[in-house]
């Protein structure tokens, strides 16, 4: 039986046959896209607006003040480790977790002044170090982000449920979920909302400042109250249960700071976004960067002290390590994270304050894993572009956002959540290192850019600057070095040797891509020789036969309409009754085209038409062999499944034979319309 082609109007008269369901399904379908996504967006839409320090400040730093949501917590409760009294020494933990805030915050200025187009630390290492440290650098970096994402949505749900103790069952979906509406909203293009951020981050900042000055208020007037959870006894460690002694207590000193050293996270985004900046505006980031320096140091040293004057408790487990009247604390308990117990303690639990400083302080969370979602496309379209990822990263979406560069970030922090149900203090083990990573790197990068600087340059003065630079990044290369080392040492077991592993595997695949990119443009190369034989002396056309049908009549037709130097038809001999039947078909319609019957002793279809390819080659090897292959379209997903499987495997082979073009002649089916009548509405 023919094939028919049946007219769009049938979708409406004959219904029967699924295709308006299709139709309807795609339709849908689509629709959900545009009110989840929205309509495209023409390219003259892209701009980027330059900002003034004000609003640049709560734009780049959600992720470095962010961290004080959950950086004191990992420092107290590592401490916790070794029993209540160990605790106390978490103020002297702060303070050189702050040292080397302020170190990293003097250093990346110099980075600033010297890379004013925002190339940031992956930038820094490649030109001053070379490609392999370019890509170490951008391997730490992509990991971070997406831990970045993991950790600051799984802290938000901490908080939440802080507000809303019903919700802790939930807190693993409530993190997902989080996800998922991060990844939508930056599909959409979400980033118009500059003020709306700065309102959050401000407010944040407000509360927070609010909270530690009330607290230091109480604290000096005597009247400053006991945390809930200072009624707890914290049962240490068992290898720890004689204090920071030993060894052990010195390795659980350092496993400490590097869990405070996630108070770090965050702060090179003033200087990788530069261009984003006022004019001048090398001058602005850098100002902008000083500021969050020394906000961050503030709130953080707030926050510890008032966590030590109220006796603010938590463990890393409740149920084993937290004793209340000698006995487990209930099984109901909800641990609430440090900023929400302070919050709790000082502005009165339930109070309108309480909850605008513990929601303000989830609202930030959020922010900083937006922030990840603009951050880590753009670095892995510039990865792509440079080689090092796959060119689908490079470009832009209908949103005019990296939309492909988005669902891969979240769809691996969305993963990391689940692997480690949303717990941030096992996040935070994988978390610091690829920071630290790239801190050191880009730090040894800007060290040989000064002296490569000093060699050519002249004056006193400007020598004079650039050797200060380069002692201040000398100072920050010696420091992340060495407090990198310590976050490999102390935390390596727990959890930072995955992070080491996703870099190493990143950067593999990174540099393989690369040689491959390298090495297909190395052989399509255009020379003098290539360009001489890129046309062919003839054009020899071959069409593939296996039933007279009208897909064939229209192979035969496009093939003639292309005016071959030579065209034949081939079939092979499968099925004798079914050849002959092809035969007289062919000579029934007078084809005027000569047919080949290939012999096929094996019932093998592919075999037989490769080696009759391969003989026209060998007889004329300049000649270009164009196979049409007639192909069915179809509207159903089961329909593939049943047509073209042979076509398939016959171009898959026929692509590896030199000279050979393979071209498909479409025969749309009748239950193609529908799709085809939605790609026409679309």
């Amino acid at each position: 039986m023919l094939l028919r082609a049946v007219p769009a109007s049938s979708l409406v008269a004959d219904p029967v046959d699924g295709r308006a369901s299709l139709w309807a399904v795609l339709t849908f379908l689509e629709a959900v896209k545009r009110v989840l996504v929205g309509r495209p967006f023409a390219s003259d839409r892209l701009r980027n607006k330059a900002l003034p320090k004000r609003l640049a400040m709560p734009v780049f730093s959600a992720s470095a003040l962010s961290s004080v949501a959950y950086a004191p917590d990992e420092i107290l409760l590592t401490l916790a480790l070794a029993g209540v009294a160990s605790v106390a020494i978490s103020p002297w933990v702060g303070l050189a977790v702050i040292v080397v805030l302020l170190v990293i915050v003097a250093s990346y200025r110099q980075g600033i002044h010297a890379y004013p187009s925002g190339g940031g630390d992956y930038e820094i290492a490649r030109q001053n170090i070379g490609p392999r440290a370019g890509a170490t650098v951008a391997a730490a970096l992509m990991i971070d982000y997406v831990l970045t994402v993991a950790v600051s949505v799984s802290a938000a749900a901490q908080y939440i449920v802080s507000l809303a103790p019903a919700l802790a069952d939930v807190r693993l979906a409530l993190a997902v979920v989080g996800v998922g509406i991060l990844v939508v909203l930056n599909l959409r293009g979400v980033t118009r909302g500059v003020r709306v951020r700065a309102v959050v981050t401000y407010t944040f900042l407000a509360g927070i400042f609010a909270l530690c000055i009330t607290g230091i208020v109480q604290a000096v007037a005597g009247t400053l109250a006991e945390a809930p959870s200072s009624r707890f006894e914290v049962v240490p460690d068992a290898a720890l249960d004689a204090g920071l002694v030993g060894l052990a207590g010195a390795l659980l000193i350092l496993r400490a700071f590097s869990a405070g050293a996630a108070a770090l996270t965050g702060l090179e985004a003033p200087g990788a976004n530069v261009p984003r900046f006022q004019e001048p505006r090398s001058r602005n980031a850098a100002t902008t960067l000083l500021i969050l320096g020394l906000v961050s140091a503030a709130m953080l040293a707030g926050v510890i002290y008032l966590a030590n004057a109220t006796r603010v408790h938590v463990v890393q487990d409740p149920a084993a390590q937290l004793l209340l009247d000698g006995r487990p604390v209930p099984a109901d308990y909800v641990q609430s994270p440090v900023v929400s117990q302070l919050a709790r303690t000082i502005l009165t639990d339930g109070s309108p304050a309480f909850y605008l400083v513990v929601g303000a302080t989830a609202l930030i969370l959020l922010l900083a894993a937006h922030a990840a979602f603009n951050a880590f496309p753009v670095l892995a379209s510039i990865l792509a572009t440079d080689g090092y990822l796959p060119r689908q990263l490079r470009t832009r979406g209908d949103r005019l956002t990296f939309s492909n560069g988005i669902i891969a970030l979240g769809l691996g922090a969305a993963l990391l959540i689940l692997l480690f149900q949303a717990d941030v203090t096992a996040l935070v083990q994988l978390y610091i290192v690829g920071v630290f990573v790239s801190f050191t790197g880009g730090q040894l990068g800007l060290i040989r850019h000064w002296n490569r600087e000093l060699r050519s340059t002249v004056g006193k003065q400007n020598r004079w600057r650039m050797h200060k630079s380069r002692a201040i990044n000398t100072l920050g290369f010696g420091l992340t070095s060495a407090v990198l080392v310590v976050i490999v040492i102390t935390k390596f077991e727990y959890g930072a040797w995955i992070a080491l592993l996703a870099m190493a595997v990143l950067f593999v695949l990174m540099r393989s891509i690369k040689r491959h990119y390298d090495s297909v443009a190395s052989e399509l190369a255009i020379d003098d020789d290539v360009r001489l034989r890129a046309l062919p002396s003839r054009v020899h056309a071959v069409i593939l036969v296996s039933h007279v049908r009208k897909p064939v009549l229209r192979a035969l037709a496009f093939a003639r309409a292309s005016r071959p130097s030579r065209l034949d038809a081939i079939t092979v001999d499968v099925d004798p009754d079914q050849t002959r039947a092809t035969l007289a078909d062919w000579q029934r319609y007078e084809i005027p085209v000569p047919i080949t019957v290939l012999a096929s002793p094996y019932r093998d279809t592919i075999a037989p038409i490769l080696e009759y390819i391969r003989t026209m080659r060998r007889d004329s090897p300049r000649d270009l062999i164009v196979v049409y292959i007639p192909e069915y379209v179809v509207g159903k997903w089961w329909e593939q499944l049943v047509h073209n499987q042979t076509a398939l495997r016959i171009k898959a082979r026929l692509h590896f034979v030199p000279g050979v073009m393979v071209a498909s002649v479409p025969w749309q089916l009748a239950s193609s319309d529908a799709t085809r009548i939605y790609q026409d509405l679309k």
